[in-house]
């Protein structure tokens, strides 16, 4: 666990540091005698053949009886595979399924079914509630395990790539410490901009996305000095070029990992404006990414009314002013901002300044 105080600098050791708790966070292999299968036994022979099979493959293995013990043992562990045996053709193999794909927790476990030769739409049934794989008796036992040993490495390289996503929040956040902004920029950001994301309807996936492009819209920062972004006077127009160059360093630097490929647009597109007038590539209209132009109104209204060097704070309303305004030099999307106003009215982004 990465650990942080809210004044450290940050320093090319610092830096250097959390780069090498990525690198180890992302290559670290969990072994097969590390990892955790559930069998849901079919009852049908004692001891059961496959959780026989795997204990002797050096899995560790937790096996129960029926659909509403799996059920119940995926609500509070994830595994790294699920193995569902079926006795005859019956729907608990697909009840299963989609429960475990249905959840976040526990929707990237590979499961896999083992039967007796099923029909061609049994066989469908389980590949659209989202089945892995699936067998039949009897078990070659080498190609199961080798199929199981492939979805258990890809689960735990999945696994894996998640503490690179904390080092690079964590970078985020002493960012906002070190360059001046208010405590809890970043925590504000990914919450506003997930609650304008939910007003307008979206997916859980894309809110998930926001919520991260948000936190990390303004990694590309840790290249920009911070004699230059804590600068009370207008900045040279160098020093603007540098400042602008942000969104496309912190592209090339999320571009390393594969965890945070779907958050990169909004971190290289949340300064594109509507009319084209934005950087770096001077988008217009829907080209720039839906998830890029909620996290940058959401990082312009941020901006307005909280306390930074180079201007002075608005209030709310005054900020929706600007805001419409700016509108109607097309540098929003008039609809975005009557959504982020009708928030903001409520009340909703007050309640989440702390979270």
């Amino acid at each position: 666990m990465i650990t942080t105080h809210p004044r450290h600098r940050i320093t090319p050791a610092l830096v250097d540091s959390l780069a090498q708790q990525i690198k180890g966070s992302t290559d670290v292999f969990v072994s097969a005698r590390q990892a955790k299968i559930l069998v849901v036994a079919d009852g049908a022979s004692a001891p059961n053949s496959v959780t026989r099979l795997l204990n002797d493959a050096g899995y560790q293995v937790a096996t129960v009886a029926g659909e509403s013990a799996a059920l119940e043992y995926l609500a509070s562990e994830t595994p790294d595979a699920a193995i569902v045996e079926l006795t005859r053709a019956e729907s608990q193999g697909t009840r299963v399924c989609q429960q475990a794909k249905a959840s976040p927790l526990t929707r990237l476990v590979p499961v896999v079914l083992v039967s007796d030769a099923p029909s061609a739409e049994e066989q469908l049934q389980w590949v659209q509630a989202g089945a892995d794989d699936y067998f039949c008796r009897p078990l070659e036992p080498e190609h199961f395990l080798a199929r199981v040993a492939i979805l258990v490495r890809m689960k735990q390289y999945t696994d894996d790539l998640e503490p690179a996503v904390t080092v690079m929040m964590t970078l985020c956040t002493l960012i906002e410490s070190d360059r001046g902004y208010s405590e809890g920029h970043c925590h504000r950001m990914a919450n506003h901009a997930t609650a304008l994301g939910r007003r307008l309807g979206l997916a859980s996936d894309d809110l998930r996305l926001l919520y991260r492009g948000a936190f990390l819209h303004d990694i590309g920062m840790l290249a920009i000095p911070t004699a230059v972004l804590m600068k009370p006077v207008r900045l040279s127009p160098d020093e603007y070029a540098l400042v602008r160059s942000h969104t496309t360093i912190g592209d090339s630097l999320l571009s390393n990992f594969r965890s945070l490929s779907a958050v990169r647009p909004i971190v290289r597109c949340h300064h594109e404006r509507w009319n084209g007038s934005g950087y770096p590539s001077g988008l217009q209209g829907d080209a720039i990414p839906l998830l890029a132009q909620i996290v940058g109104l959401v990082d312009s209204f941020e901006a307005m009314t909280t306390a930074r060097p180079y201007q002075a704070t608005l209030t709310p309303e005054g900020a929706l002013e600007v805001l419409r305004r700016e509108v109607l030099l097309q540098w929003w999307r008039g609809d975005l901002v009557e959504h982020l106003a009708a928030i903001v009215q409520r009340g909703a982004l007050a309640r989440d300044q702390l979270r």
